[in-house]
Formats: C-alpha cells, sequence, structure tokens
C-alpha cells in the first residue's frame, strides 16, 4: 500500500511540472460546427428466420404487420392461421452522418418490441428508415448479429448479454440525402462540447492571431462565430481544417464526479479543499445462523426438529482522523483519505460531506 501510494504521489508530482502548453487541445476536441452531425432515423419491421424463439401468438400487432406484409406480396392468408414462432417484431433505430450520400451504407440497431426470446439467427425484412419530418432517407436490410444468447428447458435457463438486441453492420443503404452545403463565404458558428467562458475566450484569441483580428467573435459561454478570410472563399475545407486544427488549453473546471453504484470516483485536477479534519471509523455486524438438530431418544415417541440458532457479534473500529491543510489537491486529498484506510464507498460518503461543509471546492456530480 505504502509502495503504490508512493508511486501515486510521483506521478502527481511529475503532472505539476509539466508546462501547461502541454495541457492544449485541438479546437476540433472542444467544438462542432454547427449544422454538420449526425440524424436519428427510426423504423418498424419484422426479424424472420427465428428457431422458435420469436414473438407469441398473444402479439397481436406482430401477426397483423405478417398478414399485411404478405397481402402486399398478393400473397393470401387468413390471419388467424399464422404461427409466429419464427417472427419477431422489431424497432430499427440508425444514425444518418452528415453529408451522407445516396447509396452510402450506416449501421443499423435492431430491437425487439415484443416477447421474442432472442433474434440469434434472425433476418431483418426490408424496413424503411425515417426521420422526424416522416420522410424516407434508408431502407435497411439483412441478417442480425446479436452479440449473447438464450438456452434453456423446463427447469433452467441459461442467458449472456442481451440476446433480443442485435446490430446488422453497414445493414441500410442511404435513399436520400440531408440538405446542407457549407458556405464559401460569410461566417461559420461552432458549439463547445461543454459551456465555459475561459475556453471560449481563449479560443477568440488563439483564432484571432492565427487567421487576424476580428475573425472571431464570441456569442456566448457555449458559442463562436468564425468569419472566412478571402483566401480562403473558395476552400472552405481547408479553412475549417486549419481551424480545427488550432490548440487551445481550456478553462478546467473544478468537478467530482461519483458513481454511488459502481464505487468510482473521479477528481478534476483543478479540486482544491479548504483545511478540514476528517474522522473514519468502520462498525461491523456479522450475524451467523446455526441451526442445531434435536434427535429423540430411541423407541421413544418424540420429533426430530431443528432449533435455530443466533450468533450476533460487534466490532467497532477506532475512528482515525486526518487533518488537510488549506489548498490541498488531488494528489493531497486521496493521500489523506488513502491514510485513513478509506475505501471507495467511504470516500463516496467523505466527499459529500466535504462537500456538505463547504470545505470541498468542487462541483460535486452523483451519477
Amino acid at each position: 500500500m505504502v509502495r503504490k501510494l508512493a508511486v501515486v504521489c510521483l506521478i502527481f508530482c511529475v503532472l505539476s511540472i509539466v508546462p501547461e502548453n502541454l495541457y492544449s487541445a485541438r479546437i476540433k476536441e472542444l467544438a462542432d460546427l454547427q449544422g454538420v452531425r449526425a440524424n436519428q432515423l427510426i423504423g418498424y419491421g419484422l426479424v424472420a428466420g427465428l428457431n422458435d424463439t420469436g414473438d407469441s401468438d398473444d402479439n397481436g400487432f406482430t401477426s397483423q404487420t405478417l398478414a399485411n406484409m404478405l397481402e402486399r406480396l398478393q400473397i393470401t392468408t387468413e390471419r388467424d392461421e399464422i404461427e409466429m414462432e419464427n417472427v419477431a417484431a422489431v424497432m430499427v433505430t440508425a444514425d444518418l452522418p452528415s453529408f451522407s450520400k445516396p447509396g452510402d451504407t450506416v449501421d443499423v440497431t435492431v430491437s425487439s418490441l415484443g416477447d421474442a426470446e432472442s433474434l440469434s439467427g434472425g433476418t431483418l425484412i426490408q424496413t424503411p428508415l425515417s426521420g422526424p419530418s416522416g420522410n424516407v432517407y434508408a431502407v435497411a436490410q439483412g441478417p442480425v448479429l446479436v452479440g449473447g444468447f438464450s438456452m434453456g428447458g423446463q427447469a433452467a435457463q441459461v442467458q449472456q448479454n442481451h440476446p433480443t438486441v442485435g446490430r446488422i453492420p453497414g445493414g441500410a443503404i442511404v435513399e436520400r440525402e440531408v440538405n446542407f452545403s457549407l458556405p464559401s463565404t460569410g461566417q461559420l458558428s461552432y458549439r463547445l462540447g461543454e459551456q465555459d467562458f475561459t475556453t471560449v475566450s481563449r479560443i477568440i484569441k488563439a483564432l484571432n492571431a492565427r487567421f487576424g483580428q476580428d475573425t472571431a467573435t464570441a456569442r456566448d459561454s457555449g458559442g463562436f462565430q468564425v468569419r472566412i478570410p478571402e483566401e480562403f472563399a473558395q476552400n472552405t475545407i481547408q479553412f475549417i481544417a486549419e481551424v480545427e486544427q488550432v490548440e487551445v488549453r481550456p478553462g478546467a473546471t473544478a468537478r467530482v464526479v461519483v458513481n454511488e453504484r459502481t464505487g468510482t470516483i473521479v477528481m478534476g485536477g483543478q479540486v482544491q479543499v479548504d483545511e478540514v479534519a476528517v474522522a473514519h471509523g468502520n462498525l461491523k455486524l456479522q450475524i451467523q445462523e446455526r441451526p442445531q438438530v434435536s434427535q429423540p431418544a430411541p423407541f421413544s415417541m418424540g420429533r426430530t426438529v431443528t432449533v435455530p440458532r443466533t450468533q450476533i457479534g460487534v466490532k467497532e473500529e477506532e475512528a482515525q482522523m486526518v487533518v488537510l491543510q488549506q489548498g490541498v489537491d488531488v494528489s493531497d486529498l486521496a493521500a489523506g483519505l488513502n491514510t485513513i484506510g478509506a475505501t471507495p464507498r467511504d470516500m463516496i460518503s467523505i466527499l459529500q460531506a466535504l462537500k456538505k461543509a463547504g470545505a470541498l471546492h468542487a462541483e460535486l456530480v452523483i451519477m
């Protein structure tokens, strides 16, 4: 434990003496060009070819969909005679990338809607995919790849992952493109992935130093505009590429992210703590059930019975206290909590208490 703590402290010491310009990031990682984004598509269809793992006859919408599809193929059938063991109703979703052209392919996700046990081995029947406007932008079809399985009998069942969700790589063909074109003159609008006034200010300063004064202007904490210079009037793509390569040191936000379900704690480098004393102690409660069997004497009329016996033990460890000086950083905070033997679960409670006491100068995010 001491050796691991020493290695952690050494890493933080090395990071503290690294020049600030090594922490810079490209604008490509910090901001996105407005209008250049993916579009969500959705469709409803059927997966056929299942091995008795499809929807049951209780799902009326599945049998109705299958009957309608057969009628479009000029096959007349009675809906009461349709058996659904090999067919499942599914929702098909996909993301249409920006600048996609007719003939391009995109990946699709297939999710069961009814009570199908598995989509393994099934084939998605031709399914139109539409956007929020109702226009069809792609058509999906193909074999479904499932990263799990489900099998069993009357008394037991084994399942791994989610066999009712699968993917079709390149399973949708784009039939219509989303109308969007880059301007050759004027301004380009960017939105930051995380709003921050400091980051926007540094981006404006860096762009103006690279392309000339008044090239970039800030709109708010989450966005900025860039004027296309005259020398790039006929080459907007090259200008956008050069803008994306400009490096900026983002304004780091002091933040502590806590996941109580998994016990994961992530602390940013800007986290600071005021002088505070932390006491830590554990209460261990152990309960054991040791039933004893009472056996009657031979040839007696008594019965064999089980008498419950419960043992309860309580042990409370002595509380340990550590004093954190004012202005300590992440490495000091981690070292102090490790000194008192705090587990990740204990650290979560301690961090919440520090925030409540006003000693933790950082945003505490509970997931």
